[in-house]
């Protein structure tokens, strides 16, 4: 569990995956018993976080504010429901009716992750009166969702008085004593969309970024531009691999290689361990391979 400020945490979810560790978390606002999540994780890890929120004296779940409805994020919503009925539930529009009847969103998740989908554990379903679209307040702030379908078009993004809550619209962050971060796109990957969901996320000001992978950075301004910046070296390096590869998977391979030389950003990558290391490379090629097939104008 770390703790950020007097109200805030991000409770740590581990997965039964090498190098899943601080990777998967959820987002706490505390206000006396009572809480704001961001996200709950997959469904394996809710006894984890329902013991996390024991632990800072949390009875009661207000809301879960939902920014997309991928596993990692989203698959224990069903389970956390069965505990705190109480809470609602806030999603995009286009991600509701997916929760209420999960049956869909499970076969493509098993077809797109596999084994890890299994290992995430199977989505249940939430009543359709947890889903709520009203006004949200709590502890005294307003929150005021933004559209960020970058990463997918049903991404949303949350700000909270001084904290700005990302999902995975701006990345992949590790903040250590050398900075790490790296774009989080699928393969189905539009440029226009995901920088547009960048500068969206530029509009309340200066925010503490909350990263859903994994930690936080007081200043949104700085490594959102940055991340901008990011993506159009990535797009690039990309395009001038193509020129020479001849597959997919050389291209892919060449981009990488150079990007850990010349993108700063992906400075503290050789400071990680090992098995992190491995996560890393594998989530930045699923990335590159979406940048590859946006060139290539491939759905």
């Amino acid at each position: 569990m770390l703790r950020f400020g007097d109200n805030l945490y991000l409770l740590d979810l581990p997965q039964n995956v090498e190098g899943f560790r601080r990777f998967i978390g959820s987002w706490v606002l505390k206000e006396d018993d009572s809480a704001l999540l961001v996200d709950v994780g997959p469904a394996d890890t809710i006894p984890l976080l329902e013991k996390g929120l024991r632990e800072l004296g949390i009875n009661r779940v207000e809301y879960v504010l939902l920014t997309h409805i991928h596993l990692d994020h989203a698959g224990g919503i069903g389970h956390l429901i069965e505990l705190h009925p109480e809470a609602k539930v806030v999603v995009h529009e286009r991600g509701a009716g997916h929760l209420i009847n999960p049956a869909r969103l499970w076969a493509a998740s098993r077809k797109v992750l596999g084994e890890l989908a299994l290992i995430y554990g199977e989505i249940k379903p939430v009543p359709p009166g947890n889903i709520y679209s009203g006004k949200i307040e709590f502890g005294g702030l307003d929150v005021e969702i933004l559209p960020t379908p970058g990463h997918a078009p049903h991404h949303q993004s949350y700000v909270i008085g001084d904290y700005l809550f990302t999902g995975d619209s701006a990345g992949v962050f590790i903040g250590r004593e050398k900075l790490y971060l790296r774009p989080s796109t699928p393969p189905k990957f539009v440029k226009e969309l995901y920088v547009d969901s960048l500068e969206k996320m530029l509009w309340p000001g200066r925010k503490r970024v909350c990263f859903a992978h994994f930690g936080m950075h007081d200043n949104s301004q700085e490594i959102i531009r940055k991340h901008r910046n990011q993506i159009e070296l990535w797009v690039e390096v990309m395009r001038d691999a193509m020129q020479t590869a001849g597959s997919m998977e050389e291209a892919v391979d060449a981009a990488w290689r150079e990007l850990l030389e010349v993108d700063e950003l992906l400075s503290g990558y050789f400071s990680l361990e090992k098995d992190v290391q491995e996560r890393e490379k594998r989530g930045a090629r699923t990335s590159l391979i979406g940048i590859y097939r946006y060139l290539r104008g491939v759905s």
